[in-house]
């Protein structure tokens, strides 16, 4: 049974500094076993918005923060990744969250945790040591976890959000991470919609490959050969094939529908390729009015942002 305890999450965070000079700068510590995801959480939060540090000392821990709230832009998210190979991290917390509340700064705990059994056999698949082994009495695994559960159990105790993922999938864990620090709404989808020429080979990024060579060619039309589908003619002469909009609007659909399956499943990045013969026509045309489609205000569905790219267009 997956166990998720925050029984502290509730808890009202410290109050801002009301000085002019107060850094407005929320921080969340990251800590946990080794082997339990603290590296997954790490990637969630940066998509996330959030600035991650890796085991920075505690005594600039505050000055990281001064320097956030006065860069550009400035960093209002900071997490900061703790871990026992940190010299400075031997699971007194104060030692971090302490300067933090005297500035006034917002700051929670995030604490992973997972089973023996599953820290083991998570071990076992990377082929790598856990960092309190060799300090262990009998030089195991299982006392190095012991060691390591033994040594952070106070940090878990004073957590803001104790996560166990012993039944998590990466995936799961992503929608927890996503509930708790991305304000209940999935990062978000970055979209690209590249056209290409067949002859040129296909992208190898691609995440979904269309084929529009369906479509007639404006090249063998002499007065449209020369341009391209970013200019009016060439694009009103493919949109207006027969097949062309049922086709355009039946992509649409298909992307959004993948997209969304993507945003649940963690991924932030999707390629969408569009390929004619050459890649000049067809392929932009199609791709420049995908594009549109998809980043219009009333449908744009699971996709937050989308950019257009035509890899071919220019070259002979």
């Amino acid at each position: 049974m997956t166990r998720v305890d925050n029984t502290n999450a509730e808890n009202p965070a410290p109050e801002r500094g009301s000085g002019a000079t107060r850094p407005q700068v929320e921080v969340v510590v990251v800590t946990g076993l080794s082997g339990a995801g603290r590296g997954t959480a790490a990637r969630v939060l940066e998509d996330l918005g959030w600035y991650v540090t890796d085991n920075l000392p505690p005594e600039l821990i505050g000055r990281m923060v001064e320097l956030g709230a006065s860069a550009e832009p400035p960093i209002r998210k900071l997490a900061l990744v703790m871990d026992v190979r940190s010299r400075f991290f031997t699971g007194d917390l104060g030692v971090v969250t302490e300067p933090l509340h005297a500035l006034g700064v917002p700051t929670g705990v995030l604490f992973l945790e997972a089973s023996d059994d599953v820290l083991i056999r998570r071990f076992g698949f990377a082929r790598r040591r856990h960092p309190l082994q060799s300090e262990s009495a009998d030089g195991t695994l299982s006392a190095g976890i012991a060691a390591e559960r033994l040594r952070l159990a106070a940090v878990r105790d004073a957590a803001d959000l104790v996560i166990d993922t012993t039944e998590l999938s990466i995936h799961q864990l992503h929608r927890k991470l996503e509930e708790a620090y991305g304000g209940g709404t999935p990062a978000a989808l970055q979209l690209t919609v590249q056209s290409f020429g067949f002859k040129h080979g296909v992208p190898l990024d691609a995440d979904m490959v269309l084929d529009v060579r369906f479509l007639p060619n404006p090249h063998w039309i002499p007065e449209l050969r020369e341009h391209t589908g970013q200019e009016r003619m060439v694009r009103d002469y493919v949109l207006g094939r027969p097949g062309a909009d049922d086709y355009l609007r039946t992509c649409h659909h298909l992307v959004n529908l993948t997209a969304n399956g993507y945003r649940q499943e963690g991924k932030r990045y999707m390629t969408v390729a569009v390929g004619c013969t050459g890649g000049r026509h067809r392929s932009v045309a199609i791709a420049e009015a995908l594009a549109a489609l998809t980043s219009s205000a009333e449908e744009s569905g699971a996709v937050d942002t989308v950019r257009v790219v035509h890899r071919d267009l220019g070259r002979e």
